[in-house]
């Protein structure tokens, strides 16, 4: 399998869009097709682990790795000591045609365990095949759980290091708390006065800056990334919306071929660009409703056509999904371009440059074939974790209550009574104050801390506080670093000459 840059430029294995990240002309890798699952291998996964679906799944993209290879790192990521569920990835049953995609039952308490546990085995594999010798370097922006979920899949790896940037006001509590207090000798937290978006960009330019690249690689470092740009991180996460279908075939809720919607909460757009993807490879889902909260740049691109970043950015209840610039979006633009890559260069010149572009009523149309979208706000957010717990007795964060908004609003539009699964992306224990607020009322959570709200929390709802967050009170706060927007660069080379330990060598 050969990957392209969606703006026309190069062509990779596997194993090096894994290591390098984001192709050299500035665009995301994409696979040059999309490998087919037939109507009898989806039967199979139902009998089948989340491990061998998930081998299943990657040996189809992976191709310059071995099936050992694969299935080892597969063994070592998703390990019993790092979920607290055997199933990886849990369905939960809400009604008869509502269910809920657990993806919080790793390490950092949220979805991108799925694929941050797996991507340090990925990298470092990809270094070996492709000689390189150099420390990969990983470079993180984050909107709250990527960032964490990097680090400790990053944390110790011989022959990597992990920066994070993170938006010094834009993360809550208790995400801030478990990025700042992680330990291992190659992680570097970095604060940035500004929003998400501006980190994201900040870490694009670093790597198509020459001389940033060359400063690196004086230190005998390469660059890589860990969000979701990579593709490393992509792949991973098609495998869950298989195992979601494949267990709602092993419980009997549906048979194989029958149609499914998803509705995912987004922001980088990352999660449901990987439902789109099993789509591709013959999932058979019926809709992807695209929920977003009140930076509702996607529901309006979803609407008119237009992308248009050119206005106000808002602090929500939902943090990890206030972004403007939806990085993965542009992998469905290729596809939606005909895999032109001359058009999606100049559509991401105009967003640089004008802050907007616009696809034209036979794409959007192509698009609206596909895809749904809608938002909520901050007091829709807590009127759905009420509803839903006092309904279903089921506990969502507040990502989690955006997407079941925008269920419940889809489904009173349009009438599609279509057996759906909510994507559920993190523990309600990584916004308690919010989520507490939403059960009790707005000044339940006032005067109380993040370990407060969390206990409070407990005794409303009956759900354990996880040891993640209880051990955070005791851990000391290590990373205290902060830069400007215009300061990554130097902040980055200021934390790799800070580490007075020699990396152990990769090779």
């Amino acid at each position: 399998m050969s990957f392209f840059s969606t703006r026309g430029g190069a062509c990779v294995t596997a194993s090096q869009a894994i290591l390098y990240g984001l192709a050299s002309d500035g665009g995301l890798y994409v696979p040059a097709m999309f490998p087919q699952i037939s109507r009898q291998k989806l039967s199979e996964l139902a009998q089948m682990n989340y491990c061998q679906r998930a081998s299943a799944i990657l040996r189809t993209y992976l191709e310059d790795f071995t099936i050992p290879e694969i299935d080892a790192a597969l063994e070592a990521a998703y390990a019993p000591a790092k979920f607290d569920d055997p199933a990886v990835a849990p369905l939960r049953k809400l009604n008869d045609n509502t269910h809920v995609l657990e993806l919080f039952h790793g390490p950092t308490l949220a979805f991108k365990d799925m694929a941050l546990q797996l991507l340090p085995h990925l990298t470092t594999l990809s270094a070996r095949k492709n000689g390189e010798e150099r420390e990969v370097s990983i470079l993180v922006a984050t909107s709250g759980d990527t960032g964490k979920a990097a680090l400790e899949g990053f944390k110790d790896v011989p022959g990597t290091s992990c920066t994070v940037f993170f938006p010094t006001d834009g993360v809550s509590d208790v995400q801030k708390l478990q990025m700042t207090t992680t330990g291992g000798d190659n992680t570097h937290v970095i604060a940035i006065n500004g929003n998400f978006d501006d980190a994201q960009t900040g870490v694009k330019n670093l790597f198509a800056s020459e001389q940033f690249n060359a400063d690196v690689n004086s230190r005998a470092k390469v660059l890589s990334s860990a969000n979701s740009i990579n593709f490393g991180r992509l792949v991973p996460q098609i495998v869950y919306y298989f195992s979601a279908y494949a267990d709602l075939m092993a419980s009997g809720a549906i048979h194989p071929g029958d149609a499914v919607n998803f509705v995912v909460p987004t922001g980088n757009f990352g999660n449901i660009l990987a439902a789109y993807y099993a789509r591709s490879m013959g999932l058979p889902i019926g809709k992807l409703i695209c929920a977003s909260n009140r930076n509702n740049v996607l529901t309006d691109f979803f609407a008119t056509g237009t992308y248009d970043v050119r206005r106000q950015f808002f602090k929500t209840s939902s943090p990890s999904m206030d972004i403007l610039i939806s990085s993965n979006l542009e992998r469905l633009l290729f596809e939606v371009a005909d895999r032109e890559g001359e058009l999606i260069a100049q559509w991401m010149k105009l967003l640089k440059e004008c802050g907007s572009y616009a696809v034209g009523e036979q794409r959007l149309e192509w698009l609206n074939s596909i895809f749904a979208a809608g938002y909520a706000d901050d007091m829709q957010t807590s009127e759905e974790i009420r509803t839903v717990f006092e309904q279903e007795s089921y506990l969502m964060d507040t990502h989690t209550a955006v997407a079941s908004h925008v269920l419940r609003e889809y489904r009173e539009k349009t009438g599609d009574q279509t057996i759906t699964v909510i994507v559920s992306t993190a523990s309600p224990y990584k916004f308690a104050a919010d989520v507490l607020s939403a059960l009790k009322g707005k000044d339940a959570a006032s005067g109380l801390d993040a370990f407060q709200c969390s206990e409070e929390l407990e005794k409303v709802s009956g759900m354990p506080v996880p040891q993640q967050v209880k051990e955070l009170r005791e851990l000391p706060v290590r990373h205290k670093a902060k830069c400007e927007k215009d300061g990554m660069a130097q902040a980055v080379l200021d934390a790799f000459d800070s580490v007075t330990k020699v990396a152990e060598p990769l090779l």
